[in-house]
C-alpha cells in the first residue's frame, strides 16, 4: 500500500457517518491481578459481542469493546476510565472487579455523567451509600449473597461465630452484612471473632491456629481465590473444620473451587455456580455456544462478562440512542435475559436483580461439586424500599 493509498483509506475512515462506525463500549478490569475469574469473563464478554454483532448489532451499527487493565487500584481505574471516555470516546463504562476500585470508578462516572455497569465489585456501598445517578450493578451484593446463606445459618443456633474476611471493601462489607442479618434472625447471645486478612497474602498458618484457639461454634468466611485455597488446605491439615459448619461466599464458584482437586471442602455453605446441572433453556443454550466457541466449561466469571455485555447492549437499544443521558435513563427498569434467566435493574436502587446458586460442596470424581442446590433470584433478597431510601443518597 503506497502512502497516497493509506491517507486516503484513513480520510475515508474519518469521514465515514457515525451510523457505519462500532459503538465503542469501554471495559476495565483487573486482569493480571484476578485471572482466574477474569479470563473467563473475557471469554463471556466475547461470546455475547459474536453473538450480538453476527444478529446485525445494535442500531444498525456493530458493538466493539475496548477493554484496558486497571492493575486493581482505584488510582490506575480512574485514569483507564479517563482514557476510554476522553480518547477512545466510548458510550458507556462497564466491568471492575474489587469493591475498592468499583466505588473509585462510579464516582468518576459520577463526576463526568457517564454511564457505568459495574459487572462484578460487590460491596452494599455501590448502590447504597455511596450509589449515583450514573452507576448500575450486575452481580449480587454482598448483602443480597449473604441474605442466601444466614437462614440456614441461623437454623443452626449457633452462638460463637469466628469471621474471617479479606481486610478491604468487600470483605469488611460481607463481615457487616453477616452480622446483622444474622443477629436480626437469631436475636441475643451471639459472639463474633474476627480475623481480618491482607488480600492475596493470607499466612494460613496463624489465622488457622487464631481459629482453633477461638474454639468458635461456626465460621463465616468471604475468602476467595488463592486465599482461599490456602485456608482450606491449613484449615483440613489441623482439624479446624471438624465437625464445625463452615460458610463461605462465593466458595461453590468454579474458579475457586476447582483448583482445589480432591482437597475440596465437603458441606461447606456456598454460593457458586454449578453448570454441570443447571438444566433451564437459557442455561443449556448458553453452555452449549460457550463449549462450541471455546473448547471450554463456563465459569461463574465467564456467565457475568456474557450477561454485562448483552445488558449493556439491551440499554443502548432501548435509549435507541448512545446519549450517555439517554442510556442511563434506559438502564432504569431494563429487563434482559441473561443464563441464569430474567434480570431487572431496580429503578430504586440500581441493583440488578440476577441471583446466584446456593447449597453444599462435595467431592464427586476427585474434584469439588455443589449439591443439594438452588437458585436464589436476587429480587427475593433485597431490603425493603423503605430501607433502601434511608440508606441511599437523594439524586
Amino acid at each position: 500500500m503506497t502512502v497516497r493509498t493509506l491517507l486516503a483509506a484513513v480520510a475515508l475512515a474519518c469521514a465515514l457517518p457515525a451510523a457505519a462506525q462500532p459503538i465503542k463500549l469501554g471495559e476495565l478490569n483487573s486482569y493480571k491481578v484476578f485471572p482466574a475469574f477474569l479470563e473467563p469473563y473475557r471469554k463471556g464478554m466475547e461470546l455475547a459481542l459474536d453473538e450480538i454483532n453476527a444478529a446485525g448489532g445494535v442500531l444498525g451499527r456493530k458493538l466493539e469493546l475496548v477493554i484496558r487493565d486497571d492493575n486493581g487500584t482505584p488510582g490506575d481505574a480512574v485514569r483507564v476510565a479517563e482514557e476510554l471516555v476522553a480518547r477512545e470516546r466510548v458510550v458507556m463504562l462497564m466491568g471492575t472487579f474489587a469493591s475498592n476500585v468499583g466505588l473509585a470508578v462510579a464516582d468518576y462516572a459520577k463526576q463526568r455523567k457517564v454511564p457505568f455497569l459495574a459487572s462484578e465489585p460487590l460491596t452494599d456501598k455501590l448502590v447504597w451509600d455511596n450509589g449515583n445517578k450514573y452507576t448500575y450493578r450486575l452481580r449480587p451484593s454482598t448483602f443480597m449473597q449473604t441474605a442466601m446463606l444466614v437462614p440456614e445459618a441461623a437454623k443452626l443456633k449457633k452462638r460463637r461465630w469466628a469471621i474471617v474476611y479479606p481486610n478491604y471493601e468487600y470483605g469488611q462489607s460481607a463481615t457487616a452484612a453477616f452480622k446483622k442479618q444474622l443477629n436480626f434472625l437469631q436475636a441475643g447471645g451471639l459472639e463474633f471473632v474476627e480475623i481480618a486478612v491482607p488480600l492475596g497474602k493470607i499466612d494460613p498458618g496463624p489465622v488457622v491456629q487464631a481459629l482453633i484457639d477461638a474454639q468458635p461454634d461456626a465460621i463465616f468466611s468471604s475468602l476467595f481465590g488463592p486465599d482461599l485455597a490456602r485456608f482450606v488446605r491449613e484449615g483440613q491439615l489441623r482439624g479446624l473444620f471438624k465437625d464445625r459448619p463452615v460458610f463461605n461466599l462465593l466458595g461453590g464458584e468454579p474458579e475457586y473451587l476447582d483448583p482445589l482437586k480432591d482437597e475440596a471442602p465437603v458441606g461447606w455453605y456456598v454460593t457458586g455456580y454449578p453448570w454441570y446441572a443447571i438444566a433451564t433453556p437459557e442455561h443449556k443454550r448458553f453452555l452449549e455456544a460457550y463449549r462450541k466457541r471455546f473448547n471450554d466449561y463456563p465459569r461463574l466469571g465467564s456467565v457475568v462478562g456474557y450477561s454485562a455485555v448483552i445488558a449493556a447492549a439491551a440499554a443502548i437499544k432501548k435509549a435507541g440512542s448512545t446519549d450517555p443521558e439517554k442510556i442511563v435513563a434506559a438502564l432504569s427498569g431494563l429487563t434482559f435475559m441473561s443464563p441464569f434467566g430474567s434480570v431487572t435493574f431496580r429503578p430504586i436502587d440500581h441493583q440488578s436483580t440476577m441471583g446466584a446458586y446456593v447449597g453444599r460442596t462435595a467431592l464427586k470424581d476427585g474434584k469439588g461439586v455443589m449439591v443439594d442446590w438452588k437458585y436464589a433470584d436476587g429480587k427475593d433478597y433485597q431490603p425493603e424500599d423503605a430501607v433502601v431510601k434511608k440508606l441511599r443518597p437523594a439524586q
